[in-house]
C-alpha cells in the first residue's frame, strides 16, 4: 500500500487566535488598551486583519487568564484593577510560590535554583543602579517565574503563568512606585539566600514579608489613582 504524500498543511484558526491574543495581550500591558477600556470585536478584526472568529476565540482566553472582563449586556473590557483584586492575587501567588519554595529547598533542585535567581537579583540591581524601573519591574516578575519553574512542577507552572498575566495588569501602578521601595532588590537577595542555605521557613517568611509590603504599596498606589480621578 502506497503511502500518503505529504503535503503542507493549512495553518489552523487557532493559530490566529494565538496571535491575536498576543497582540491584546501586549497592548494592556504596555497600556495601549487603558484599564476600562472596551474592545470591539469588529474593529479588532478590521485592526488584526482578520476574520472575527480568532478575535472571538483569543478575547475568550484572554478572559480565562484575566487580562478582560466580560460584563454581561454591556461587553468586553480592560479590567480596573481594585484594592480586593490586588489581595486576592497576592493571595494566590504567595500560596504558590510558597509551595514552590517548598519543594525546592531541601532537595537537589536547591543549588540550580539559587544559581538562576541570584542572575536575575544581579540583573535587578544593574536596573535600579540605571534608575530603569521599568526593567526592575520586569526582572521582578522573572525571579518569581523562575522560582516556581524551578519547583518542576508542570501544574504549578500552568496554574501560576495565569497569575502572573493578572499581576502584569498592576505594572503601570506598580512601576510608578518601585523607586520608593529600596529594600526591593535586597528582599530578592534575601530569599535567594535563603533557598540557597535551604532554610525553608525563612524564605517563606521572607517571601511574605515581601508580598505584604508589595500589597500596602500597591494599594497606596491605586488610592492615589482614584483619588486623582476623583479630583
Amino acid at each position: 500500500m502506497a503511502a500518503k504524500s505529504s503535503s503542507p498543511s493549512r495553518i489552523p484558526r487557532v493559530t490566529f487566535a494565538s496571535m491575536v491574543g498576543e497582540r491584546i495581550r501586549s497592548n494592556i500591558i504596555e497600556g495601549v488598551l487603558a484599564p476600562g477600556t472596551q474592545l470591539n470585536e469588529v474593529e479588532l478584526a478590521e485592526a488584526f486583519g482578520v476574520s472575527r472568529g480568532p478575535v472571538r476565540e483569543a478575547m475568550q482566553r484572554l478572559i480565562q487568564e484575566g487580562l478582560l472582563r466580560s460584563e454581561p449586556h454591556r461587553g468586553v473590557f480592560v479590567p480596573i484593577m481594585t484594592p480586593d483584586d490586588v489581595d486576592d492575587i497576592y493571595l494566590v501567588r504567595e500560596a504558590m510560590e510558597t509551595a514552590a519554595v517548598r519543594r525546592i529547598t531541601g532537595t537537589p533542585r536547591a543549588a540550580p535554583a539559587y544559581k538562576t535567581l541570584d542572575k536575575i537579583v544581579r540583573a535587578m540591581e544593574a536596573a535600579e543602579m540605571a534608575d530603569d524601573w521599568n526593567k526592575v519591574a520586569s526582572r521582578d516578575l522573572e525571579f518569581h517565574s523562575a522560582l516556581v519553574a524551578a519547583a518542576e512542577s508542570p501544574r504549578l507552572g500552568r496554574m501560576f503563568t495565569t497569575v502572573i498575566s493578572e499581576t502584569q495588569l498592576c505594572l503601570g501602578v506598580l512601576s510608578a512606585a518601585y523607586d520608593a521601595r529600596g529594600d526591593l532588590v535586597e528582599e530578592h537577595r534575601r530569599i535567594s539566600d535563603l533557598i540557597r542555605e535551604d532554610d525553608t521557613e525563612g524564605a517563606v517568611a521572607a517571601l511574605k514579608k515581601h508580598y505584604d509590603d508589595g500589597v500596602v504599596t500597591l494599594k497606596r498606589r491605586l488610592a492615589a489613582r482614584d483619588g486623582a480621578s476623583a479630583g
